[in-house]
């Protein structure tokens, strides 16, 4: 499919999933991993702030994005800490060039494989509630095109979270966001709870918490809820 079809795909399946009270982790995956198959990334990811400020991994495309973005997270720098705090776009950064700005994470995502960094806000009328994160594995420039694409996925998601439910103030935002904040902790010992039994690894264990939300039309929090507490099996997760 030609990358504009690739690109109207993802935007209704980002409004498709905007049904009452839906999952805000499995929306952002979406968003994720939609990223790595329009834009030329090699990777994706999406923080959310907390009630504190404090940046937490909400969702990634891989499980090598998912460990890179929990390090950047704990060292307190890198392209998502830096966007979030100025609200500004960051582009085609390589990350053989900025050990300085981020001493901790760029040797560390160097080290994974990723050579240039990018990364989006996610901000509406001057509300930054988190960021987008972007790696490739070459040090080329990412095109604008791709930039402005990646940047209006985001804001759909944005808008998504700030508008539902009409939330107004900044109490129900906080709120909303711990939520997604326990739910991606609930979806991570689901992980680990599928990896163990199943004798897969934890990306092949969270396709498989998806791909069983998405067929039974059940959120992925649900699902990861009744796999950790047992009430679901993980024998009977579709394959």
């Amino acid at each position: 499919m030609p990358r504009e079809g690739l690109l109207a795909q993802a935007f209704v399946e980002l409004a498709d999933s905007l049904v009452d009270n839906f999952d805000v982790v499995d929306l952002l995956t979406r968003l994720a991993d939609r990223c790595v198959d329009i834009m030329d990334v090699a990777a994706a990811g999406l923080m959310l702030a907390s009630a504190g400020g404090e940046l937490r991994v909400i969702a990634s495309s891989s499980e090598a994005m998912r460990v890179l973005e929990l390090f950047e997270s704990q060292a307190d720098e890198g392209p998502c800490v830096d966007c979030y705090r100025t609200g500004q776009p960051i582009v085609n950064l390589r990350l053989d060039e900025v050990d300085s700005r981020w001493p901790l994470f760029a040797p560390k995502a160097v080290e994974a494989g990723f050579r240039s960094a990018h990364a989006l806000p996610m901000r509406l009328r001057g509300q930054t509630i988190g960021a987008l994160n972007m790696l490739r594995v070459d040090e080329g420039p990412m095109l604008e095109t791709d930039v402005v694409a990646a940047q209006a996925l985001a804001d759909v998601a944005t808008i998504a979270i700030l508008q539902h439910r009409a939330v107004s103030d900044a109490q129900d935002l906080n709120e909303q966001l711990t939520q997604a904040l326990n739910t991606r902790i609930v979806i991570e010992q689901a992980k680990g709870v599928v990896a163990e039994r199943a004798e897969v690894d934890m990306e092949q264990a969270f396709a498989r918490l998806r791909r069983h939300a998405r067929n039974h039309n059940l959120r992925l929090a649900d699902v990861a809820n009744a796999v950790s507490t047992k009430v679901l099996a993980v024998t009977a997760l579709d394959a």
